[in-house]
C-alpha cells in the first residue's frame, strides 16, 4: 500500500483536495515503479487509455484503506467512463498493491460495480492482472469470487461484459471472465491456468513455462477460451473498444446505428462472384467474401485463431451491426466439427441474447468424420448449434453460396430452424449427400452388375454421378419445397441482405413459455 508522511491536522475542505491528489500520485508512482520495468501499465494507465479522455469517475477509491494515514486501500479499481460517448462500467486489478490478489474489500467493490452496472443497463469491461486469491484471507477470500461468479452470471444476456487479461489470471479467479462474453489477452503477457506451473510440477512432475500452460497464444489456438490474441496491452484495450462500436449497451436496447451513404456501397460487392471459384472442390478465402459485402469492407472476426474452419464477426450493413457465421473452405473444406459447432453457437447465442441479427453464409460439405470427432463428441456439442439457432428469436438471413449437405445443412441458419429468409447463389450444390457417396449406395447394383457383364464400374459410376447430380444436387427441390425463397446472383447478395435486414426490423420477438429454460446440451 502506498503511504504518505502527514500531520495529523484534521482533514477538512481546505486540505482535502491536495491530500486526495498526493496520496493518489504516491499510489501510482508505486504503481508504475512495479509495472513500468515489467513493460506492464498501470490498473490507471490501463483505465486511461480505455476510456474517452478524462471521463473516468471513480467509485469507492478509499474503500479499505486509510485517508487519515494516508494510504488508499484496495488492490482494485472501480468507476463509470465512456467510450465513443457510451457509458461503461469498468474495474482494474492493481498489480501494485500485494499482487493484485483480491480479498473482501476486493470482491465488495467489484460485485457492487456489477450489480450498479445491471441497475444503470451498461456494459462492464474488467481488466485483469491478479496473483489470484488473498491467502492470508483464507476461505473469506474465496467466497467473494463465488459473489463475483454469481453477479456475472445475473448479468450474463442482460448487458455485455468483457474481459481483458493483462497478466496473470490464475486459480479460481479464471472462471470469472469464462462467464463473460469475450476474452482479450495479449501475446506475451497474460496467462490464464487454473494451476499454475508450480503446482504442475508437484502434483505431476511436468515442467512447463506459463506461456505453454495458459499463455495467450494457447487460449486463442486450442482451448478456445479466449477470442481475441493481441500484439500488446494498447492493442487489447483497443479490441475492447472495436468491440463496444457493435453491441448495444443491453438487451433491451437496440444496437447502435451509424450513418451510412447510400453511394458508398463497396464497389466489391458486384464482384463478389469472382472470389469463389465454381468447383466445390475448389478453395477460397471467406472472410474475403464477408469482407466484400459489408459496409466499408470492415469485419471484426471473432476467436478467428480457434476452430478455423468457420467464421464468425461482426460487420455492418448500409449502419447496422449484424452477426456473421460463415463457413471457411479455406480449412478443411469447411466441414463441421466439434470446436467449430461450439464456436458458432456460442456466437449466436450472443447476438441473439443482444438483438444483433444473424447473416448466414453457407458452403459447407458436411460434418467432419472420423472416430476423432466420435469420440469428441460430435453429437453432443454439435447439437449446441441446433438449440442456439432454433431457439434464436433475431432475424435470420441465410445465404448458401456454393454447396450445403446433409446435417450440415440443417444446422447453418436452414429455413427448417427457423430462418426468416434463406436464399442461394445459382448452381448450388443442395443435397443429403455429394454424388460420389449417393451414387455408391443407390445404385450399389447397378454397379455390381456393370462388373459382372464386364462393363467398366468406373464408367457407369460416372454417368450415374452425373445422373445424380443434375437430377437431385441443385436449389430446385428446395425452391420447389419452399426451403429456399429465391436464387439470386452473386453480385445482387449485398442488396438482398440489405433489403431483407431492412423488411425484418421490425420483427417480434416476444416468447411465451411456461418453462424455466430449455435442457440444452451443455
Amino acid at each position: 500500500m502506498s503511504t504518505l508522511e502527514f500531520t495529523s491536522d484534521q482533514i477538512g475542505r481546505e486540505n482535502f483536495a491536495e491530500r486526495a491528489a498526493a496520496m493518489l500520485e504516491a499510489a501510482e508512482e508505486r504503481a508504475r515503479s512495479r509495472q513500468h520495468p515489467k513493460g506492464r501499465l498501470t490498473a490507471r494507465e490501463r483505465i486511461t487509455r480505455l476510456l474517452d479522455p478524462n471521463t473516468f469517475h471513480e467509485i469507492n477509491r478509499f474503500q479499505g484503506g486509510d485517508i487519515d494515514a494516508g494510504f488508499l486501500g484496495s488492490a482494485v479499481i472501480t468507476g463509470f467512463g465512456t467510450i465513443d460517448e457510451r457509458m461503461v462500467a469498468v474495474w482494474a486489478q492493481d498489480f501494485s498493491v500485494q499482487g493484485g490478489t483480491l480479498g473482501q474489500v476486493e470482491g465488495e467493490k467489484i460485485v457492487r460495480l456489477i450489480e450498479q452496472a445491471l441497475t444503470l443497463r451498461i456494459p462492464i469491461i474488467s481488466l485483469l492482472d491478479s496473483g489470484g486469491a488473498r491467502i492470508q484471507e483464507g476461505v473469506t477470500a474465496l467466497a467473494e469470487y463465488g459473489r463475483i461468479f454469481k453477479a456475472t452470471s445475473t448479468a450474463s444476456g442482460v448487458i455485455p461484459q468483457i474481459s481483458v487479461i493483462l497478466g496473470p489470471c490464475a486459480g479460481g479467479a479464471v472462471y470469472g471472465p469464462a462467464l463473460t462474453d469475450f476474452i482479450i489477452m495479449t501475446k506475451r503477457s497474460s496467462y490464464m491456468f487454473v494451476t499454475g506451473p508450480s503446482v504442475v510440477k508437484a502434483a505431476t512432475g511436468e515442467e512447463i513455462s506459463s506461456e505453454d500452460l495458459g499463455g495467450g497464444d494457447l487460449h486463442n489456438t486450442q482451448s478456445g477460451v479466449a477470442h481475441f490474441l493481441a500484439e500488446d496491452e494498447d492493442d487489447a484495450l483497443e479490441y475492447a473498444r472495436a468491440l463496444m462500436t457493435y453491441l448495444p449497451s443491453n438487451c433491451q436496447d437496440s444496437p447502435p446505428h451509424y450513418a451510412f451513404d447510400p453511394s458508398c456501397i463497396p464497389a466489391a460487392a458486384a464482384r463478389v462472384g469472382d472470389l469463389v471459384p465454381e468447383s466445390a472442390k475448389q478453395p477460397y478465402d471467406m472472410v474475403s467474401v464477408v469482407e466484400a459485402l459489408v459496409d466499408h469492407g470492415e469485419f471484426l472476426e471473432v476467436q478467428s485463431l480457434f476452430a478455423p474452419s468457420i467464421v464468425v464477426g461482426f460487420a455492418c450493413f448500409e449502419g447496422r451491426p449484424v452477426g456473421i457465421v460463415a463457413n471457411q473452405p479455406l480449412h478443411d473444406a469447411g466441414t463441421l466439427d466439434v470446436n467449430a459447432s461450439e464456436k458458432a453457437a456460442r456466437f449466436v447465442q450472443f447476438c441473439d441474447a443482444f438483438g444483433l441479427p444473424i447473416v448466414t453464409l453457407v458452403d459447407v460439405p458436411g460434418y467432419r468424420p472420423g472416430s476423432e470427432q466420435e469420440r469428441a463428441g460430435i453429437i453432443r456439442r454439435g447439437a449446441k448449434m441446433i438449440t442456439a439457432y432454433s431457439s434464436a428469436t433475431v432475424p435470420l438471413i441465410t445465404v448458401i453460396i456454393r454447396k450445403a449437405y446433409g446435417g450440415a445443412y440443417i444446422v447453418m441458419g436452414s429455413k427448417s430452424l427457423g430462418a426468416d429468409v434463406n436464399y442461394s447463389w445459382p448452381a448450388s450444390e443442395i443435397a443429403v449427400m455429394g454424388s460420389e457417396g449417393a451414387v455408391d449406395i443407390l445404385f450399389r447394383r447397378e454397379l455390381i452388375k456393370a462388373g459382372e457383364d464386364g462393363k467398366s464400374v468406373a464408367e457407369q459410376r460416372a454417368k450415374y454421378q452425373e445422373e445424380y447430380a443434375k437430377q437431385s444436387v441443385n436449389p430446385n427441390l428446395s425452391l420447389k419445397k419452399g426451403e429456399l425463397d429465391a436464387l439470386i446472383e452473386p453480385s445482387q447478395t449485398r442488396s438482398v441482405i440489405c433489403r431483407s435486414l431492412s423488411v425484418l426490423r421490425t420483427k417480434q420477438r416476444e416468447c411465451h413459455s411456461p418453462r424455466i429454460h430449455a435442457n440444452a446440451p451443455l
